[in-house]
This record gives structure tokens, C-alpha cells and sequence, in this order.
């Protein structure tokens, strides 16, 4: 059978379809703009133009589809929330999406589909051992999924993996979801050129800031990449002592500052609750900006894991 997925961005809407008599090999991948200034029900229109279109090209229909989705399905309500595409929040999307396509259909967050895509088919393949598999996203803002035996931990809210939404700096920064000091609110690539502007009457981007503190020539981008590292370090070591997974796979802009990597993983060694010894994997992802799309498509398979 093969395995349709979708992974439903604020600009734009990507289908793969993958083989699954094939090791998931990749048979079609499209995509088309989300349009999403035009409304929760133009989604819904692009989203059928999207599957008529590839159904067309493959010359069959699906039988069901998986879905990467920039919010959360509700358990008890079945409405959408948390997602940066508001107008899908308070939505049912699910039964809306079914009406519409006329197939089974399973939603996840896109974090989700992250961390189950680099289990299954991606950094993961590196670390068969890894029973418990943590997918951080460090980009515009903060996420995570939770993946347990090849299998997403969504939990009682819907809610499973979102670490980007604990205070990490009492009485910091105002958060959009009505807290201070929210991880989000320290790390993210946003968070960090406020932080850096504040203090420099200067207005740079991250990736420039980075190269200033290498240099060494500009002590607050110094600062403010510090305060990543160790921001890092404890917010990572939380997750370390709640679950400690067995592989940690760190994506978003802000994961590919190679610094987290070396002296960020000392920082993390610090707050670890294993007298200083840390030994869990921690790697950028294999599957990069694909992984949420083939996270969806993977959706229907964790049934066979």
C-alpha cells in the first residue's frame, strides 16, 4: 500500500506518497501555495486541489492520508489550537478534511511528524537502539515530539513534546501563550536578536550575531550567543532527566549553530541529574525541511510498529 502524506504549512502545502513495499522510497512529491490570507475554507479547497492533482499524476486515489499540521487537534473537542495558522484554530478539521476528501485521514503536530519521520527514516536508522526519541524544533519558535517505540506520544491534551512552552526565565519575556520567561522566549532565533538589539542599539540577524561572537570582536553578540548555550543547556537538560531519551534530534534555524553541538552539550552536562555524565546522542536531522511531510505519510504506519 502506499502511504500518502501531507504536511500543511502557513505558506505552502506538500504531498510525498511513499512506497511502503519499497523501504518508503519516495514515488511523488508536489506542492502548491497554502494561500492562507484567504481563509480556513480556502485551505480546505487547496488541500482537495492538492490530492486531486498528485492522484491525477499517480493515476490512482488514496486510500488514506496522514497529516503534518501547525497546530494540535484537541482530544476532547476534536478543534484544532495552538496553531500559528490561526485561522484553523477552534476549527474540526479533521472531520472536515474527512468530508472533503472522502478517506480516513490522521493528524499530528508538525513537531510530531518531525521526530517520527528522523525515528523512522531518518537519524534514527543510526540508533536502532533508541527506545525513546525526542524531536526539538529551534527555529522561530520552540517545539518538540515525542516518539516512544516507533510511535508519537500525543498525551492526554494533545500536547505530548511541547517543551518550548515551559518557563525557563521567571519574569522574562511576555509569550504569546500568556506566560514570562518561556523557553520560546529565550532561545528562539526571534528571542535572541531581541535580546541581542536591546543591547546593542543594533539590529542583526542570528546567523550575522554568530559570526560576530566567532570573531570575537563584539562582546554582546558574545553574550547572546552565551546565553543560548546555557539556556540550551538547561532547557535541554530537563528534558534529559524527565524522559532521557535515547537519541535527541535538534532541528529549525537555530539547530544548525554547531556550537550546540560541542559546548552546548557541556552546558547540558551541568544540569543533568547523573553527577555531570551525560551520554545521549544529540545530532542535527537527516531528512532536513522533509521531515514533517514524511512524518504525515508515516502517520498510518505506526500502526505496524
Amino acid at each position: 500500500m502506499k502511504a500518502w502524506g501531507i504536511d500543511l504549512g502557513g505558506t505552502k502545502i506538500e504531498c510525498v506518497v511513499l512506497d511502503t513495499a519499497d523501504n518508503l522510497k519516495t514515488i511523488l512529491r508536489k506542492r502548491i501555495p497554502t494561500e492562507s490570507y484567504k481563509g480556513y475554507e480556502h485551505i480546505l479547497v487547496q488541500i482537495k486541489k492538492l490530492v486531486d492533482l498528485v492522484a491525477e499524476e499517480l493515476g490512482e486515489l488514496p486510500v488514506r492520508i496522514g497529516f503534518a499540521t501547525p497546530g494540535v487537534l484537541e482530544p476532547e473537542t476534536g478543534k484544532m489550537k495552538n496553531c500559528n495558522t490561526v485561522c484553523m484554530n477552534g476549527k474540526p478539521m479533521h472531520n472536515d478534511i474527512v468530508t472533503v476528501l472522502g478517506v480516513p485521514v490522521k493528524l499530528a503536530n508538525d513537531a510530531n511528524c518531525f521526530a517520527l519521520a528522523e525515528t523512522l527514516m531518518g537519524a534514527g536508522k543510526n540508533y536502532p537502539a533508541a527506545e525513546v526519541v525526542f524531536g526539538v524544533i529551534m527555529g522561530t519558535g520552540v517545539g518538540g515530539g515525542l516518539v516512544v517505540h516507533g510511535k508519537i506520544i500525543n498525551g492526554q491534551h494533545g500536547i505530548g513534546g511541547e517543551w518550548g512552552h515551559n518557563i525557563l526565565e521567571e519574569n522574562g519575556e511576555l509569550c504569546y501563550c500568556g506566560k514570562k520567561g518561556c523557553v520560546e522566549m529565550v532561545i528562539a532565533g526571534p528571542a535572541l536578536e531581541r535580546f541581542y538589539g536591546v543591547r546593542s542599539g543594533q539590529e542583526l540577524k542570528l546567523s550575522q550575531i554568530l559570526q560576530n561572537h566567532l570573531l570575537g570582536a563584539d562582546p554582546t553578540a558574545t553574550a547572546t550567543i552565551d546565553r543560548l548555550l546555557e539556556s540550551y543547556g538547561r532547557a535541554i537538560s530537563t528534558l534529559v532527566n524527565v524522559l532521557d531519551p535515547g537519541l535527541i534530534v535538534i532541528g529549525g534555524g537555530v539547530g544548525n549553530i554547531d556550537l550546540l553541538y560541542t559546548e552546548g552539550y557541556e552546558r547540558i552536562k551541568k544540569y543533568v541529574f547523573n553527577n555531570g555524565e551525560l551520554t545521549t546522542p544529540i545530532c542535527k536531522p537527516v531528512l532536513g525541511d522533509s521531515a514533517g511531510v514524511f512524518g504525515a505519510a508515516l502517520l498510518w504506519n505506526e500502526e505496524n510498529n
